[in-house]
């Protein structure tokens, strides 16, 4: 029996391994030129080819079988073949010029294709619905590699955030249709300014390491390119909502035109995401809305794109202390109020209040066959504040007189405050594509300007003497211009060797002007001019196996808070700099993908938090000289069978400071300053990079059950994370395993066209953990103590949505 069973094991295998075949062709235009780089692929499969100078294309080592073969290319018609596969076959394409000009062209001057050496994953429409309900964008996104998200409330809605590979979003380049959307002085971004921004968004491209030249800041360890609505040729309606725990509701009305006269669409989206979050009080109150209208021809589009979004949150960003998280993980100290009495109560509107307007101007032209022309107006207004109830506040504090009464001096008064916020950001990109033969080639560039008001208003006062009401207490300015030009060249020497480079200059002048919250002159300013060149090789051993080597450099420019916070009596804080290295190698067969990417990111500079304060006792960002993060990222899937497919990514990392000292505040120097230190220093050597984890690990199973019944079981493995730089494992956040489940069906009736029931079970297993935190250290009396705050995630919870089409 056992001879029986080996025999047939065999069998299969020789089946497997010899009966293999190939599908050659070519691809060519109406007039039977041949197209090169156009992407053929068999579908449900990782097997694909790119076609080559001569149009050729050759896909190796496929089982037989039934397969849908397709083909697409910029500008072309889609076109796809159903074949029987058991032998060698010749499978040729003619592309059909579209008669109008693709959706795509907008985008590809910031994005990298095949071929390209660069780390990058693509994520599609359908990816990002199945998980659209109602969380932000770090959420949508959390499965894709390298990526570590956060959510103050807890939940995924409201504050929250995302690192890769241990970058933090202030580093991170992010555009939306090319355009930036990093905030100028900060370099961040804040996705609850944008609800169910996911629902506008038709593909997304991350792009890991220095990448290619995009707009705006060059990325400082990871771009995200977006793309949103594109072109639907048939009118459309979708009616969604989604509902769950924490009192969560979502919204959303999708509506367009399809294409009109063969010219003109447009498209508007609606929403609306209510929540109480998590932790204590921590609601949200999101609005949001997207316009498009779109005017089609051969050889150009024109788009306007006019988007939204209005947030009330109640705040939740300063954490939980430690000592509560076994007892009370929701506690939140956002707002309280302790009166005489020693009694507790809280403020019902510590909240953040933000609104940002987007409007965009889209051209495409299409010169001639080789020639493509990309431009783009924009302009981004903000303005918005945070309010906080604030107990004993010294009214000098506040540029408001002591109150007199009688006798009686009070110099302190317990008042509500807001910090205000107000920015214009406007601004052209552009940019001209050549692509003959081997050559692929952009020059591209543009002008921005961002004009920024910070002011402080104190709206109420126990005691305000002759203060008007919205006195305001302080207000200073930040005026930033940011040019830059590339160039581009993809250059395929031979079928199976292909040549990148990349040279970008930018050039930025900041000036601050004014006083900032603690009344100090923070007039400056400052001019820099960064050259960040890229090259790389990639190499296809054949269609199945690919090589790439690279090479990136990327300079940054210290955010408003860097400048703002130095200590006046050290050096101007320094612009960074990080010379990345990548190797990568991807194989792609019938049902089995595996990539792998080597990384070596070398910072000099780099701007980290040690402990050390300003004139004024606020914690500054210092240069430190050497630090890096290297590592290796797995991505692999398998699809053993038709309604199966496992993915899986893995980074595996290193992430080092080189020679690092600790500050640590002393206490006692204000009661004994000539013989107390101000600060204690502690020269530790190598540490571990803050937010850093050695593992990450992301795991995919789905499986449909039947048709148009899909459940996929999502699991995330963070390892241990350090919460400052100096490696003590008293200030960690622990290792974490985290499961969600989500459950899809979709069937047709009427009178609505397809009726979508979607089911999140977040945290599956209940596993208690935190995702970020932050710690103050202090010496007293000799002895060492601490304040911190962490950020407890949810247990398990659930999100339910339905969805009609029509």
């Amino acid at each position: 029996m056992k001879s029986v069973f080996l025999s047939c094991l065999l069998s299969h295998l020789y089946l497997l391994v010899y009966s293999q075949y190939t599908i050659t062709g070519q691809v060519t235009d109406d007039f039977g030129m041949p197209l090169m780089g156009a992407n053929i692929y068999i579908e449900s499969t990782y097997q694909g080819a790119v076609s080559d100078m001569n149009g050729d294309y050759s896909i190796r080592n496929i089982l037989p079988g039934t397969y849908m073969l397709s083909v697409s290319y910029i500008g072309y018609e889609q076109e796809s073949q159903v074949i029987l596969l058991n032998s060698d076959l010749r499978v040729d394409f003619t592309l059909s010029k579209k008669y109008i000009l693709a959706d795509e062209v907008i985008v590809t001057s910031t994005r990298a294709r095949d071929k390209l050496p660069v780390a990058y994953t693509n994520v599609t429409n359908d990816e990002i619905r199945e998980r659209n309900l109602g969380q932000d964008i770090p959420y949508v996104l959390g499965m894709t590699p390298s990526i570590v998200t956060s959510s103050d409330a807890g939940a995924g809605i409201g504050y929250t955030n995302f690192r890769i590979r241990g970058t933090d979003l202030n580093r991170i380049n992010i555009t939306v249709n090319g355009i930036p959307l990093n905030d100028a002085e900060s370099h961040g971004v804040w996705w609850v300014d944008l609800p169910d921004f996911a629902g506008s968004v038709d593909n997304v491209q991350i792009q890991r390491g220095v990448g290619t030249s995009v707009n705006g800041a060059a990325g400082f360890g990871a771009t995200m390119n977006f793309q949103t609505f594109t072109l639907k040729n048939s009118p459309y309606a979708e009616l969604s909502s989604s509902f769950g725990s924490f009192r969560t509701l979502k919204n959303s009305i999708s509506v367009g035109s399809g294409l009109i006269n063969g010219k003109f669409t447009f498209d508007l989206r609606l929403s609306d995401i209510q929540s109480d979050g998590y932790i204590d009080r921590a609601f949200s109150d999101l609005r949001s809305y997207h316009f498009q209208g779109a005017w089609y021809t051969r050889k150009s589009i024109l788009k306007v794109n006019l988007f939204s979004g209005k947030e009330k949150t109640y705040q939740a960003w300063y954490g939980v202390p430690s000592p509560l998280l076994e007892s009370n993980r929701t506690f939140n100290p956002a707002g309280m109020i302790i009166n005489t009495a020693g009694d507790t109560s809280y403020y019902d509107n510590e909240t953040d209040n933000y609104t940002q307007d987007h409007y965009q101007i889209l051209f495409s032209y299409e010169i001639n066959k080789v020639l493509l022309f990309n431009s783009a107006l924009h302009y981004t207004y903000g303005r918005g504040y945070y309010e906080e109830y604030r107990q004993d506040q010294a009214l000098s504090d506040y540029q408001i007189n002591d109150v007199i009464y009688g006798i009686d001096t009070v110099t302190a008064s317990d008042l509500i405050r807001q910090k205000w916020l107000n920015n214009d950001f406007y601004g052209i990109i552009w940019s001209l594509r050549y692509k003959e033969g081997r050559v692929d080639a952009f020059l591209g560039g543009g002008l921005n300007r961002y004009d920024g008001k910070h002011f402080g208003r104190v709206i109420w006062a126990r005691h305000a003497g002759g203060s008007e009401i919205n006195h305001e207490w302080y207000r200073g300015t930040g005026v930033k211009t940011d040019a830059h030009i590339y160039i581009k060249l993809n250059w395929q020497i031979a079928r199976d060797l292909g040549i990148f480079g990349d040279i970008q200059y930018r050039y930025i002048h900041y000036m601050i002007t004014g006083i900032d919250d603690d009344l100090r002159n923070i007039g400056q300013e400052h001019d820099y001019g960064f050259l960040n060149p890229k090259f790389g090789i990639h190499y296809e051993f054949s269609n199945n196996h690919s090589f790439f080597v690279s090479f990136a450099m990327a300079n940054r420019e210290p955010n408003r808070a860097n400048f703002v916070d130095a200590d006046p009596a050290h050096p101007v804080p320094e612009h960074e700099t990080l010379m990345d290295y990548e190797v990568g190698y991807k194989m792609g067969l019938n049902k089995l993908l595996f990539e792998a990417n080597i990384y070596y990111m070398d910072y000099a500079n780099q701007l980290v938090l040690t402990g050390e304060i300003n004139d004024v006792g606020a914690p500054i960002m210092t240069n430190i000289p050497d630090s890096y993060r290297a590592g290796i990222e797995i991505i692999a899937g398998i699809k053993p069978f038709d309604r199966f497919q496992w993915d899986l990514n893995l980074t595996l990392s290193r992430n080092k400071i080189i020679g690092f000292t600790e500050y640590v505040d002393n206490w006692d120097y204000w009661n004994d300053p000539g013989n107390e230190p101000y600060q204690v220093t502690n020269y530790l050597g190598e540490t571990n990079l803050a937010f850093s984890p050695s593992v990450i690990m992301g795991s995919r199973f789905s499986y449909e059950i039947i048709n148009n019944l899909k459940i996929s079981l999502q699991s995330k493995y963070v390892g241990k994370q350090y919460i400052d730089n100096t490696s003590s494992d008293n200030r960690v956040l622990d290792r974490y395993f985290v499961n969600d489940a989500v459950i899809g069906y979709h069937f047709n009736t009427k009178p609505v066209k397809e009726i979508v029931l979607s089911m999140m079970v977040n945290n599956l297993f209940n596993t208690r953990y935190e995702t970020n935190a932050w710690i103050y250290r202090y010496y007293t009396g000799g002895e060492e103590y601490y304040m911190d705050g962490f950020f407890p995630q949810a247990g398990i919870h659930l999100l339910g949505g339905i969805m009609l089409k029509f």
